[in-house]
């Protein structure tokens, strides 16, 4: 490990320059000689690094969903060329150039960061040794080692010496209990890291060596920070506990916000957005437009979960939009203006002025009084004067008889003549 980290001696001054000066602000807080002032400045040292590396995680997982769904088509070339090493990676190549993927973008956080740790390793390995290295001097030096975290000082390991444990000012029972859980909290951050990455954020639909890979690095990772973590000095195991806390945080906001296509995180996400949407009929941020319009552009390609979310979406009347917004469906909106016509007529017929009602043949007939709320009649009347006189007459016996028997009235008058007989 030694030999490693002094291959990066060249980023050694840059490292300890970082590191004085956190530790020159929370000196002034906690104390120059406190474990918090050096605890925190490798802790900020951890999060300055982590920020500039956010491109390279974003470029991480678009690599890694780029490989995912390359898996069928790199599983067909390894059966089609079996025989032929040569043309299969001939194949592959292509294939990646093709589809602009690279399987060293996955690794990238790691490989940038590396320079960085072993840097680290280097300043603590020389503290560890009295030495003075980079930018600390001999009063920085003896600062450091009187700094402890929980009884550990920061350049102690599992495995140092009584001899050396005694020089730092401390007991060897409280440096292997705090360095033995610290490498605990490492490795399971690591395995639950990699764990929430293969159970939530994995394209379930597509079966490949991929996969396997990847859960058999679920538990080979956590093995090597264990091994691995006993050379480490404390102040190593703060970075790189911190580093995982970090990526385990960054990667459940991913999986939160921008899951997999395909994956269980994926379909919680689509549910959750389904009932937003469907309250308050958009969208609201651009993240989620991004999902929608590649949700539309899919097409008949769409997985079991987005057909569910556009089905969701029309029964609630509303279309996912091409641009990721989400407006009303042709149907609903016909529907709307459908009813809102209806409605309109509604209320211009009630304001209107009410029309008579017609009477009834058998009303006109009898000539009764007129019902409330009738209008005029229809027939034109005269004025009793101006009715011929045959009209004045008194009627023939009988002549009555079928108009009164009609509005009602007992048939009690004389019968009707029979007609006289022709001669």
């Amino acid at each position: 490990m030694d030999t490693i980290a002094s291959l990066f001696s060249f980023i050694t001054t840059p490292v300890s320059w970082v590191i004085v000066q956190f530790h020159t602000v929370y000196g002034a807080i906690f104390g120059p000689d406190t474990g918090w002032a050096w605890g925190l400045s490798i802790v900020s040292l951890v999060i300055l690094i982590r920020i500039c590396l956010i491109p390279l995680f974003v470029k991480q997982i678009k690599a890694t969903r780029a490989m995912q769904t390359l898996q069928p088509e790199m599983k067909k070339i390894q059966e089609r060329y079996k025989n032929d090493r040569q043309r299969q990676s001939e194949e592959m190549m292509k294939l990646y150039k093709e589809s602009g993927t690279n399987p060293l973008s996955s690794c990238l956080p790691i490989l940038a960061q590396s320079p960085f740790f072993f840097a680290l390793y280097h300043v603590l390995n020389g503290i560890a040794s009295n030495k003075t290295i980079g930018v600390i001097d001999q009063g920085l030096l003896e600062s450091a080692q009187k700094a402890h975290i929980f009884g550990a000082p920061l350049a102690a390991k599992f495995f140092s010496s009584e001899s050396q444990i005694t020089a730092l000012g401390a007991s060897l029972t409280d440096v292997r209990v705090v360095t033995a859980i610290m490498i605990v909290l490492m490795s399971a951050s690591q395995f639950y890291t990699q764990r929430q990455l293969m159970t939530k954020n994995v394209d379930t639909t597509v079966k490949t060596p991929f996969m396997q890979q990847q859960k058999m690095l679920m538990y080979v990772f956590p093995v090597m920070f264990a091994v691995f973590g006993v050379n480490f000095p404390v102040g190593v195991l703060v970075y790189w506990l911190t580093t995982n806390v970090w990526t385990m945080g960054q990667q459940m906001y991913v999986i939160h916000n921008n899951p997999t296509p395909g994956s269980k995180a994926q379909a919680a996400y689509l549910e959750r957005l389904t009932k937003h949407v469907t309250q308050h009929g958009k969208v609201r941020r651009r993240s989620e437009k991004a999902i929608v319009k590649a949700i539309v552009a899919k097409g008949r390609d769409r997985n079991e979960f987005e057909r569910k979310f556009i089905n969701a979406l029309n029964k609630a009347g509303l279309a996912a939009q091409a641009d990721g917004s989400v407006a009303k469906s042709v149907a609903q909106a016909t529907a709307e203006n459908e009813e809102g016509v209806v409605t309109g007529t509604a209320t211009t017929a009630a304001g209107r002025r009410q029309q008579p009602k017609r009477q009834s043949k058998a009303q006109r007939q009898s000539g009764g009084p007129k019902q409330a709320g009738d209008g005029p009649s229809l027939e034109k009347s005269e004025p009793e004067d101006a009715k011929p006189a045959a009209a004045k007459q008194p009627q023939k016996p009988g002549s009555g008889t079928r108009s009164k028997a009609q509005s009602g009235q007992r048939k009690g008058g004389p019968q009707r003549p029979k007609s006289p007989s022709k001669k």
